[in-house]
C-alpha cells in the first residue's frame, strides 16, 4: 500500500538535471530504471572520467612547470674552476727540457687535433645518439630520478651533452638532488639547441676524467699511451672511452679487472662497428692494448721541488702572477737553470762534503750569470721531499769575511785607493769586545791588498769606521743585500760590522760578487727567462743593470780579490786551467758557518755551509777543518771545473792604479797557515756586535793546554806536518810551498 504523504524522489536524467514535464495524477513512481543484471553502473565510470581529468591536470600542470623551469633556467656564464685547471710546465733554459709539470693534469686541444675513432669510440661507450638527440635522455633522466629519490644505483642516463654540462659550467655541482637534476636538463636542453654537436663534443673531451690524473683525452692519451690524442688508433681509443664509465678502476689492468675491462672494450668495438666507424673485418683484427707503465715518481724530489718553488716564488714576487691564477694552470715558465750545471752542481757537492755529515748543517751553491744576473745553477739541499727550505735561496746564515768586499768597493769608491795603508794593530771596541785576527797576530800598517789578502780584521774594522758603516751598508745595499738584512739586530751599529755579522745567502753574494765580474755593473739575480699564460701571451724577462761603482773600482777590488786566491786564504779555489779567479772566504765565530765566494770573468759563484738549528754552534765536518778555505773552496772548485770545461778563459783587467804586489813576512808571533783565513773572536756570539772568529781552529783541535777560563780563546801554534792532533788538510787542496 503506497502511502500518499511519503515525498518521492525527483526524476533526474542522464545529466542529473530534473525533468520538467513529468506529471501524476495518481500516485507518484520513481522513474529512475533499476540496474539490470549484465549491465555496468554508471558510478565507475564517472569515477574513471575524474582520474583521467585529474591526470591530464597534472600532466598539464607539469607541462606548465616544465615550461617556466625552462625559460627560468639561464645557461651559466662562466666555467667551474676545475675545468679550467691545466698544468704548469717549468722547462729548463733550453726551453725543451722539461723541469717538472704540476697542477691538474689538462691539456686542452681543438677537436680536429683528436681522432676520428676516439670521437666515435666516445659516442659508441657514451652516447650512441649523440648527435641525434635534443642532449638529453628522457628516459635516462628519469631513471636518474628515481635513484636520486630511492637511493639505490641503478644504470646511468647522462648524455655526452649532460656530461659536459655537469663537468664544464659553474653552478652545476656532482651532489645527487633533484634539483641539480632538474637544472642539469634544462641547462642541457638550451645547450644542445645553442651550441653545434662539434662544439660540445669538444668542450666533453677536455673535462672529462680518463684515471691516471689525466683530465681531458690529450693528457689521457700521453698518459696511458705516450703519444698525442691526434694519433690515437681505434683500439687505443676504445680503451680510453671504456675507462670513462670508472676511470679509478680501469686506469691500470690487473688480474683482477682485465676480463671485465675487455668486456668493456668489446662493447665500445662493437657499438663503432653498429654506428658505422668500423668495419665488422677491422673490429676482428681489432687487439686489446696494454696501456704504458703508470708513472707514480714524485715530481719534486730532489732537486726540482726547490727549482719549482723559487720560480713560482718570482712569478708571484716580482711578476704579479697570483696564487689563483698560477693555481688554475696553463703556464709555460722557462727557468734560467742549465741542466748540466745543475747535475754538477749536485756532483760537486755529492763528492766532496762528508754524507754523514749532521743534518741540522746544509750547503748552499748558487752560481749566476754577471752579465744578465740570471741564475746558472744552484744546490738547494739534500730533497727538496726531506727538506723544503732552499739553502741556495731562503736560508741565511752570517756572512763572515765574505762580507769584507763591500767594505773594500766602498772605500775605494769613496776615493782611497789600494796603495793606501791601514793600520792592521791589536784593536778594542768601545765595549770592550777585543777584536782579533787569526791566531791573535797583530799586523803594522797594510795596504789594501795585503789587508784584504790576508783577511787582517783589525784593518778592516779601522777602514770601515774611518768611512762609515752608513756608506758600507749603502753599499752593499746596491749589490743586491736587502737593507733588512744588513740592519737586523742593529748589525749596522756595530764596530765590528765590517765582518759579517749580517745575514746573507748563497744567491745574494753570487750576485753581489757578480758586480766586481761585471765592471761595477750590478744585475739582480733572478730565475726566469720568459713565462707564457693560458691565454698564449708571453713575457721574455730581462733585468736591467745598475752601475753599482766605477770599472776602476771594479778592477781595483778585483785585483785585491785575486791575491785571496792566487797567494792568501783561498789557494785551494784556483782551478786547474789557471784561470783568472777572485774571490773571498768566510768563516764565522767558532766555525758555526763557513763560506767562499768566488767568481771568473763570466759567472760568480757562491758556496756555504752553516747550521739551520744553532748558528753559534762549531760545524761538524767530519775530519775538515771548518776554514772557508778549506771545505767550501773545494765543493766551488769541483763545480767551476766542470762548469767552465767548454768555456773561454778570460782575463780580469788590471787595476786603474799600477801595483806591484810583494808578500810582506808573516808577523813573528803568527805562524803561517796558508789556508787560515782571519777573523775575530767573540765573547758573545750571540750578540749581533760580535765580531765573527773567522779561521779560529775548532776546540777539537785543539793540541796545546786548556785555558783556565773555557771561555776563553787561545792562539794556537800552527801544528807541523804529521801531528796527531790535527785534522789533515786533504790531499787536492794546493798548498803553499
Amino acid at each position: 500500500m503506497v502511502n500518499e504523504n511519503e515525498e518521492h524522489p525527483r526524476a533526474e536524467d542522464g545529466d542529473g538535471e530534473t525533468d520538467g514535464t513529468a506529471e501524476t495524477d495518481g500516485p507518484a513512481e520513481s522513474i529512475v530504471p533499476s540496474p539490470q543484471p549484465g549491465l555496468p553502473s554508471r558510478r565507475p565510470g564517472r569515477l574513471i572520467r575524474k582520474i583521467s581529468y585529474g591526470v591530464l591536470g597534472l600532466i598539464g600542470a607539469c607541462v606548465v612547470a616544465f615550461a617556466v623551469a625552462y625559460l627560468l633556467t639561464p645557461v651559466p656564464s662562466t666555467q667551474q674552476v676545475s675545468a679550467r685547471e691545466q698544468l704548469n710546465v717549468f722547462y729548463y733554459a733550453d726551453g725543451k727540457t722539461v723541469i717538472a709539470q704540476e697542477g691538474t693534469n689538462r691539456q686542452p686541444v681543438p677537436l680536429d687535433k683528436v681522432s676520428e675513432a676516439m670521437r666515435q669510440a666516445v659516442i659508441s661507450a657514451e652516447n650512441r645518439s649523440f648527435y641525434t638527440d635534443p642532449g638529453v635522455s628522457f628516459k635516462g633522466t628519469v631513471r636518474a630520478f628515481w635513484s636520486t629519490v630511492s637511493g639505490t644505483q641503478v644504470q646511468g642516463g647522462s648524455t655526452i651533452t649532460q656530461q659536459m654540462v655537469r663537468n664544464y659550467y659553474s653552478g652545476l655541482s656532482q651532489e645527487r638532488s633533484v634539483f641539480r637534476k632538474l637544472k642539469e636538463v634544462m641547462v642541457s636542453l638550451k645547450v644542445s639547441r645553442s651550441q653545434d654537436k662539434d662544439w660540445i663534443m669538444e668542450q666533453y673531451l677536455n673535462t672529462i676524467y680518463f684515471g691516471r690524473q689525466s683530465y681531458g683525452v690529450q693528457a689521457a692519451a700521453q698518459a696511458y699511451f705516450d703519444k698525442d690524442a691526434k694519433d690515437l688508433n681505434p683500439a687505443e681509443s676504445a680503451y680510453l672511452a671504456a675507462t670513462i664509465q670508472q676511470p679509478s678502476l680501469y686506469q691500470k689492468v690487473t688480474k683482477n679487472n682485465r676480463e671485465q675491462l675487455k668486456e668493456r672494450w668489446q662493447y665500445v668495438v662493437n657499438g663503432m662497428v653498429t654506428a658505422g666507424a668500423l668495419t665488422q673485418e677491422e673490429a676482428a683484427k681489432l687487439k686489446f692494448p696494454t696501456p704504458a707503465k703508470q708513472k707514480q715518481k714524485n715530481i719534486y724530489q730532489g732537486q726540482v721541488g726547490y727549482m719549482v718553488n723559487v720560480a713560482k716564488k718570482e712569478l708571484h714576487d716580482k711578476h704579479g702572477v697570483s696564487d689563483r691564477r698560477l693555481a688554475l694552470g696553463g703556464f709555460k715558465v722557462i727557468t734560467t737553470f742549465r741542466k748540466p750545471l745543475m747535475d754538477a752542481a749536485v756532483k760537486a757537492v755529492q763528492d766532496n762534503v762528508p754524507s754523514d755529515m749532521p743534518k741540522e748543517q746544509r750547503v748552499g751553491l748558487s752560481a749566476v750569470d754577471p752579465q744578465t744576473g740570471e741564475v746558472l745553477a744552484f744546490y738547494g739541499g739534500r730533497d727538496y721531499l726531506k727538506e723544503q727550505m732552499s739553502s741556495a735561496f731562503g736560508l741565511r746564515a752570517q756572512a763572515g769575511s765574505g762580507f769584507k768586499p763591500y767594505v773594500l768597493a766602498a772605500a775605494l769608491a769613496d776615493g782611497k785607493e789600494l796603495t793606501d795603508t791601514v793600520d792592521g794593530s791589536t784593536y778594542t771596541a768601545a765595549d770592550g769586545t777585543p777584536v782579533r785576527n787569526s791566531h791573535g797576530g797583530s799586523y803594522g800598517y797594510l795596504d789594501l791588498v795585503q789587508m784584504t789578502r790576508d783577511s787582517v780584521n783589525t784593518a778592516y774594522v779601522r777602514l770601515a769606521k774611518e768611512i762609515g758603516n752608513s756608506e758600507v751598508t749603502k753599499m752593499a745595499e746596491s749589490m743586491g743585500i736587502p737593507r733588512s738584512q744588513l740592519t737586523a739586530n742593529g748589525a749596522d751599529k756595530s764596530e765590528t760590522y765590517a765582518l759579517g755579522v749580517a745575514d746573507v745567502s748563497p744567491t745574494q753574494q753570487a750576485g753581489a760578487y757578480g758586480a766586481f765580474a761585471n765592471d761595477g755593473v750590478f744585475h739582480a739575480p733572478h730565475v726566469i727567462k720568459s713565462f707564457t699564460n693560458r691565454t698564449g701571451r708571453t713575457k721574455k724577462v730581462e733585468v736591467e743593470g745598475v752601475r753599482v761603482f766605477s770599472k776602476d773600482v771594479a778592477a781595483d777590488a778585483t785585483y785585491a780579490l785575486r791575491q785571496v786566491v792566487t797567494s792568501g786564504t783561498a789557494t785551494s779555489a784556483q782551478l786547474y786551467d789557471g784561470r783568472d779567479v777572485a774571490g773571498k772566504t768566510g768563516t764565522t765565530d767558532k766555525g758555526a758557518a763557513v763560506w767562499f765566494n768566488g767568481f771568473i770573468p763570466q759567472m760568480s759563484t757562491s758556496v756555504g755551509i752553516f747550521h739551520t738549528k744553532y748558528p753559534n754552534k762549531p760545524l761538524d765536518l767530519r775530519g775538515y777543518s771548518a776554514y772557508g778555505g778549506v771545505l767550501p773552496a773545494q765543493v766551488w772548485r769541483a763545480f767551476m771545473t766542470e762548469a767552465t770545461a767548454n768555456m773561454e778563459a778570460e782575463e780580469f783587467p788590471e787595476p786603474s792604479t799600477y801595483y806591484t804586489y810583494q808578500p810582506d813576512p808573516v808577523p813573528a808571533d803568527e805562524p803561517t797557515d796558508p789556508d787560515a783565513d782571519p777573523s775575530p773572536s767573540a765573547t758573545d756570539p750571540a750578540s749581533p756586535s760580535t765580531p765573527p772568529d773567522e779561521e779560529e781552529p775548532p776546540p777539537n783541535e785543539e793540541p796545546g793546554p786548556q785555558p783556565e777560563n773555557p771561555d776563553e780563546d787561545i792562539v794556537l801554534p800552527d801544528p807541523g806536518p804529521g801531528d796527531p792532533g790535527v785534522d789533515p788538510v786533504p790531499e787536492d787542496i794546493p798548498q803553499e810551498p
